[in-house]
This record gives C-alpha cells, structure tokens and sequence, in this order.
C-alpha cells in the first residue's frame, strides 16, 4: 500500500508555554515526552510538529534583551538550531529523523507554492521523517507574520486535509467557569464565553486563539483535540478522546483546492455584502458588485478575500477577481463580477 496515502496525517501544535521553563529555556523533559509519545503513533500517522519556542531557547545569547522585532528575530535565528537539536536528539533512540521547516505566510497564499511545500512534506513522510515547523521569524515582518502559530498550524491541516488537530497548552485543555476541562465541544461559539482575556508571558497566543482556529478547522471536517503534556502519556490519550478537550468535527465536502482556499491563506481584505448577495451566495452564485456595501483593505486581483453578511457572519472566502479600488469604484454597476462562483467556498 502507498505509505503516501495510507495514512492520515495529523498536525501537533506545541506552544511556547507548554515546552519551555519560565525562564523562556525549553523544558527537556517536555521535549523527552513528546519525542517517546509521538514515536509510538510515528508508524499510524503522517505526522507534523508545529513547535514554538525559538525565541525563548535563543534570547539569553542576545545582550540587553528586551524583546524589540530585531531581538526576536535574532533571538529566533539563535534558538531555531538549538530547538531543532533538542527534538533531534530524543527522537533518535526511536530512529526518528526530523526535518527543519521555517515557513511564511507566501507559502500559504499562493497555490504553487502550497503545493511545492506539500510536495517536500510527502516525501519526508516516505522516508519516515517527521517535520518539524515555525514560522520563519528571522525574514518575518509584522505584516506578514501569522497571529500565531496556531494559525500556521491551523493552515497546515486545512489545506493538507489533516484527520485531527491538535493544540497543546499549559492547562490542559477548555476550562469551564468552575476550571474543570470540558471533554466534549459540539458548537465552539458556545464556549469562548469560558475563555480568559490573558496569555502567557511567553506565548503569543491563548485560548480565544486556540478556539478561533479550531473552529474554522472544525468547519473543514478536522477533529480538534485541546490538551496538556502534565499528565502521563497525555498526548496519547488525547489523541484517543481519554483526556483534554474534544472538539467535534463537522462535515465537509470540499476539494483539496477549495479547502486550502477556505483557511484563507493570507487574507488581503473583507467584503460585507446586503441580504440579497448573501442569499445568492448561499445558492451557490457568484458574488456581484451591486451586493457589496462595503470594502476594507487594499487588495489586488487574485488575492483572497473574507466575506461577511449583513449580520457580520464570515460566509465565505473567495478569490478576489478585481482589486479592491475596482471594486469600490463599481459599486452600482451591473453585472460587474466581484468574485466566481468557483473561487467561492461558503464556510
């Protein structure tokens, strides 16, 4: 059988609080857990890492740290190898071998370049290598750094079709008003009302991020799984539905292309439309300008778009077929295509 397509792959999501010591060092024994729990699924699942955490190993070789763009991206450069080095070195006694992949939002928005970094990741796989990925934080400007990596782990099991997502936390998954972990969630918008404003000093992210994410993940068919690493072979158990919090998927239809154009890849502008294009979009037409009554950002033609009802639903992402200058100057006029019907996945 095809090692290629026989196994689902499953994207792992590491934040900086869960693998590093309050000192922004990595915890070693964390990365030992992690190494020895992933080698025991190694040989059922394709398998990604999205690890976080270079800034931390990397920032006490920076003098007079105090966390400008420049240190971050220096202190990332530093602590990258070293991050690396350390899951390389407790995969090896499973004969795992790991592979470095430093990736930016482009990858994301533009098809062949998705397709490329597919490409590179299935050929990992067939020889049993596991990747291990960041955003590239050394090139990465603010305006084109993913909210987090959540994001990127997020874009990474939409658009390659992952069975399951998960997000590992301090906490060990959503806690309800009492702080006791919810094991089922069926309907995500029922639950950010549990989530805390703060974060941890060292993460970027937080719950509400998590929650975002997992939500559009859910919507694209991906089980989501919210768990901790204090627990004795708790990945494992999470991965089984015996701990942490189980996001139920729902159901989807999409084709590779339209589900790696759903994760919205990287976002250029938002489109709220009147009732009537809403309806027609939901019928599965094309959306004109006439059913536009407002355009945020600038945006060039192809470049994606979120679209939102008059209520400020996000209904759909498309591929824009105008720029958004266009778009505004044509407002009243008929017929004019702001997006195909083919470019158009309804969310």
């Amino acid at each position: 059988m095809n090692p290629k397509v026989s196994k689902p792959i499953l994207v792992i999501k590491f934040g900086t609080a869960s693998i590093t010591l309050t000192s922004g060092e990595p915890d070693v024994r964390i990365i030992s857990e992690i190494a020895r729990q992933v080698s025991e699924i190694h040989s059922q699942y394709r398998i990604i890492i999205v690890s976080s955490g270079a800034v931390g190993a990397g920032k006490a070789y920076i003098n007079d740290y105090k966390g400008t763009m420049t240190q971050r991206k220096a202190a990332a450069s530093v602590g990258n190898p070293l991050l690396v080095g350390l899951y390389a070195s407790y995969f090896a006694p499973n004969n795992i071998y790991i592979a470095q992949s430093l990736c930016e939002r482009q990858h994301f928005a533009n098809r062949n370049k998705f397709l490329q970094l597919k490409e590179t990741f299935e050929e990992l796989w067939s020889n049993g290598i596991i990747p291990i990925v960041n955003e590239n934080d050394v090139v990465s400007d603010r305006e084109l750094k993913f909210s987090d990596n959540d994001e990127l782990a997020t874009l990474l099991a939409v658009g390659f079709g992952a069975e399951s997502l998960m997000f590992c936390t301090s906490v060990g998954g959503l806690l309800d008003e009492e702080g006791r972990i919810l094991r089922n969630v069926s309907n995500v918008n029922e639950v950010f009302k549990f989530v805390r404003t703060d974060k941890s000093f060292l993460g970027l992210g937080g719950m509400a991020s998590k929650l975002t994410f997992a939500k559009l993940a859910s919507r694209m068919a991906i089980r989501v799984v919210i768990f901790g690493m204090n627990q004795q072979n708790e990945l494992l158990n999470a991965l089984k539905g015996e701990a942490g919090t189980l996001i139920t998927p729902g159901k989807s239809t999409l084709s590779a292309r339209n589900r790696w154009l759903g994760s919205g890849g990287l976002v250029s502008g938002t489109l709220r439309v009147d009732e009537g294009a809403s309806k027609a979009l939901l019928k599965r037409k094309s959306l004109l300008a006439v059913g536009v009554t407002e355009v945020t950002g600038d945006f060039e033609a192809g470049e994606i778009i979120e679209i939102y009802s008059p209520d400020d639903e996000m209904i759909a992402v498309a591929r824009a077929r105008e720029t958004s200058s266009a778009i505004r100057s044509n407002l009243k006029t008929v017929n004019f295509e702001v997006a195909h019907a083919n470019d158009i996945v309804l969310l």
